[in-house]
């Protein structure tokens, strides 16, 4: 497996490592364990960002001149990637309303 591959593998593996732990947030939060819930969040953010600077590498290489190989994995990496920052993203406003509704403080 070359470099590339093994890039693409990591934003492969973290997105969908940040997008579980962001689901797993949602399900402690339906069950008012907010403070569980926000661990769950910042391991989401912090996989999100292992996948983010996997991404840059590729990128920062791809402007250096350093070909960038357009394959299969690499577009799945990506729509694994943005999935994941969406489902996040939503999941985080989700817990926002659950704390509203049950009268939590954000």
């Amino acid at each position: 497996m070359n470099n590339q591959e093994q890039s693409i593998f990591q934003i492969i593996s973290a997105s969908g490592d940040s997008r579980g732990a962001a689901f797993e947030a949602l399900r402690l939060a339906r069950k008012g364990e907010f403070q569980l819930a926000e661990a769950k969040m910042k391991a989401a953010k912090d996989k999100s960002l292992v996948a983010h600077e996997e991404q840059t590498t590729l990128i920062r290489k791809e402007i250096n001149g350093e070909g960038t190989e357009l394959s299969l994995l690499m577009i799945h990496a990506q729509d694994h990637l943005m999935t994941s920052l969406l489902a996040r993203d939503l999941i985080e406003e989700m817990i926002d309303m659950l704390k509203e509704l049950k009268g939590e403080e954000r």
